[in-house]
């Protein structure tokens, strides 16, 4: 799923378009997460596609563990994979798809 997919556009006065605010659900801990810890040159779209099968959703092990602008991460660092993915992509859909 890609995170613009639903996010909607806007025209400003100029007439110039350009994407809302993209807003992104709260991602309580859950039984269901698991915790790992990086190896060297591992990224956050590898580890989407490894335990998701979607690189595109990246941006959820991104914003669980308050990761920012970088794609790459540093080896020995513990991260939370959530496992609830199908209730952050239901509740991301609809934060960014009402008025």
């Amino acid at each position: 799923m890609k995170r613009y997919g639903t996010t909607g556009l806007k025209r400003d006065k100029s007439n110039i378009i350009s994407y809302r605010t993209t807003l992104y659900p709260e991602m309580p801990i859950e039984n269901s997460d698991q915790f790992i810890t990086t190896k060297i040159g591992e990224r956050l779209d590898m580890l989407a596609y490894r335990y998701y099968g979607d690189s595109t959703l990246w941006w959820i092990l991104a914003k669980a563990n308050g990761v920012r602008g970088k794609m790459a991460l540093e080896p020995a660092t513990d991260l939370r994979i959530p496992g609830n993915i199908a209730a952050i992509i239901e509740n991301f859909k609809k934060l960014n798809t009402s008025e």
